[in-house]
């Protein structure tokens, strides 16, 4: 994508608002944050490699997106960069590094905040803890109870951070692990309840006088059996979640997804496929008077010369 193209994008996308009105961004007190927000990376550290027969083909690369990145925080004063999860495996790198490289890198994109999926466990509880200090962000976890486990204390529920006058509360869920990863890996490492674990955090994080509620979540976009755990299940089920970014179903999602809480609120749901292959950019618009919020969308490939 080149710079005009870019730009052309991302006014069209300010264009479409929600949460509920349009005439909220040409409001003179109206704040302003972009979050922009990656999942299941799984270790790609550079492009697909060429090929007429992969779909794939010269997209995604961290040196890209950090150029992407780099590019909207020249032209953003305020802005949140968070992952969904799954940082961990699918090539070599992993392979040899066991994930230093790639929290290294995230680092020197400065992410703010990220939650851990299933394959981050690859390693074991020692391999991921082991790698912890490569990342200068934040990892956040709700719904996993690591007492009497090499991770005990190494992750939060949630993190508040402020931009803007804006105060954001983000917490993590993960995915139930049984099943997916095997117990010598995660050990004695337990699944809470995420819609259980979701109430009482969204409930400390409003008295904690949170203006926006972001959870990272990897738990999944949506399954056939309405009974598993998803994002959709979570925000029907749960309050005060104003931005689900979700990871693990490797699920593209061109524009949010709009559903309705428990209140009948609307919570906005995304998730921007895997690999690297997409940065997915949210601008949200609050009202510090009237507490309305609108937002803006715009998912962006990775490619080459996207923005020069």
């Amino acid at each position: 994508m080149n710079r005009r193209s870019f730009i052309q994008k991302s006014a069209a996308a300010t264009a479409f608002t929600a949460l509920p009105a349009v005439s909220m961004l040409g409001k003179e007190n109206t704040k302003k944050i972009t979050i922009l927000h990656t999942n299941d990376q799984h270790s790609r550290i550079e492009p697909f490699e060429v090929s007429d027969n992969n779909r794939y083909s010269n997209k995604g690369g961290f040196a890209r997106r950090a150029s992407l990145i780099d590019y909207i925080r020249q032209q953003e004063n305020d802005v949140l960069l968070l992952d969904a999860g799954d940082i961990f495996q699918g090539t070599p790198y992993f392979n040899f590094y066991g994930g230093e490289l790639e929290f290294k890198l995230m680092s020197k994109m400065n992410y703010d905040v990220a939650t851990i999926g299933n394959h981050d466990f690859d390693n074991g509880l020692e391999g991921l803890q082991n790698q912890l200090p490569h990342a200068s962000f934040d990892f956040v976890c709700a719904n996993y109870n690591f007492t009497n486990t090499a991770l005990e204390g190494q992750f939060k529920p949630y993190k508040i951070i402020e931009k803007n006058g804006i105060r954001i509360g983000i917490f993590g869920l993960g995915i139930e692990l049984d099943g997916l990863v095997s117990k010598s890996l995660y050990k004695e490492t337990k699944y809470l309840d995420p819609v259980e674990i979701t109430q009482g955090i969204t409930t400390e994080l409003k008295n904690k006088k949170c203006d926006l509620i972001i959870c990272l979540s990897h738990l999944g976009f949506e399954y056939k059996n309405e009974d598993k755990i998803s994002d959709m299940v979570l925000a029907q089920k749960t309050k005060d979640i104003d931005l689900i970014i979700g990871g693990h179903t490797h699920t593209f999602l061109p524009a949010p997804v709009e559903e309705k809480n428990a209140e009948g609120k609307t919570v906005l749901i995304n998730q921007v496929g895997w690999a690297g292959l997409y940065l997915g950019r949210i601008d949200f618009y609050l009202d510090p008077y009237t507490q309305q919020k609108s937002y803006a969308y715009n998912t962006m490939p990775i490619e080459a010369n996207h923005i020069t």
